[in-house]
């Protein structure tokens, strides 16, 4: 929230002319009735004597501006307001792989229970971990009332979470391909993941192997551009090869929750400015990037390098 601006105290008026003049005539009256006209014209006339320089303790005055003439008060500063740190600043990455453009990106948070019946509904688990929530360390977010809940997150701590210690990167995030445990995507994977062509014909059929989890994305909204790693499948569907590897900006199968074509963690929400801590009307550009183009940054604090369990 945009903090409103602290009112400037106004300016006290400053002497007018004629006040000035009533001070200076006043002291001249003064001087005049103590020595005499003459001998106080011949002492305003003679020059200061400069001051001493062999004296061992000098006064604490004598550092001291001399004051002029009555001075004119001056209207306390008031400092700037503070302004919200940046976002951190990535260099573009060169990356073989497309952008997906324009696409709808929810918010979804390890610890997050929004469906408790439908069996994708609980984000204590994920396709590629059977307790996420222990191996990332327990609400990513805060626990009202038992419920895990999201929180906002800012550019001061690195996105983190402010009321946990994660064990795994904070800036994951899901696309719709389980090549896991979706049969039909898990079949096909070697001939649609680009990075599984050159994987054995053991590694492939190995589904304790995926070759989705961990692998790192570059998001960009408006002048933001953040980095996160795929841990979780979704939002949706789970075998949208077309959207999620085609070269033509295809548009997410999944028409719920408007159409979105994946979920952010709310480390990546705030780092990228979402408008909603948890609403469906950001949009956001991505792309794949190999972890050698990942530039430093607040994700790059945690890699998760866990395999699939």
């Amino acid at each position: 929230m945009r903090r409103p601006r602290t009112a400037r105290p106004g300016r006290r008026a400053a002497p007018t002319g004629a006040r000035r003049r009533l001070v200076v005539i006043g002291a001249v009256v003064v001087v005049l009735v103590a020595a005499g006209a003459a001998t106080a014209v011949g002492l305003l006339q003679q020059p200061r004597e400069a001051p001493t320089t062999t004296s061992p303790m000098p006064s604490l005055r004598s550092h001291a501006p001399r004051p002029s003439a009555t001075p004119e008060p001056t209207a306390p500063v008031t400092p700037p307001p503070t302004q919200a740190p940046e976002p951190p600043a990535a260099a573009p990455v060169e990356s073989p792989y497309p952008w997906h453009t324009d696409i709808v990106a929810t918010t979804f948070w390890v610890g997050e229970i929004f469906d408790p019946n439908a069996p994708d509904g609980s984000q204590m688990i994920s396709t590629y971990d059977s307790d996420w929530y222990g191996s990332y360390g327990g609400c990513d977010g805060v626990a009202v009332a038992g419920d895990c809940q999201t929180e906002e997150r800012v550019a001061d701590n690195g996105y983190f979470p402010r009321h946990m210690t994660p064990k795994q990167n904070p800036f994951y995030l899901d696309l719709p391909f389980d090549d896991v445990n979706d049969r039909a995507a898990f079949a096909r994977r070697g001939d649609v993941i680009p990075w599984a062509s050159s994987a054995s014909a053991e590694q492939l059929g190995d589904d304790a192997i995926s070759f989705m989890k961990n692998r790192w994305v570059e998001l960009r909204k408006g002048g933001r551009v953040c980095f996160g790693q795929i841990e979780d499948a979704g939002p949706g569907e789970y075998d949208d090869a077309a959207y999620v590897f085609g070269s033509d900006d295809s548009r997410p199968s999944n028409r719920r929750y408007n159409g979105a074509g994946m979920d952010v963690s709310p480390a990546l929400n705030g780092c990228l400015g979402f408008a909603e801590l948890n609403g469906q009307d950001d949009r956001v550009d991505w792309r794949f990037v190999d972890e050698s183009q990942v530039p430093a940054g607040p994700w790059t604090r945690i890699v998760t390098s866990s395999g699939v369990r």
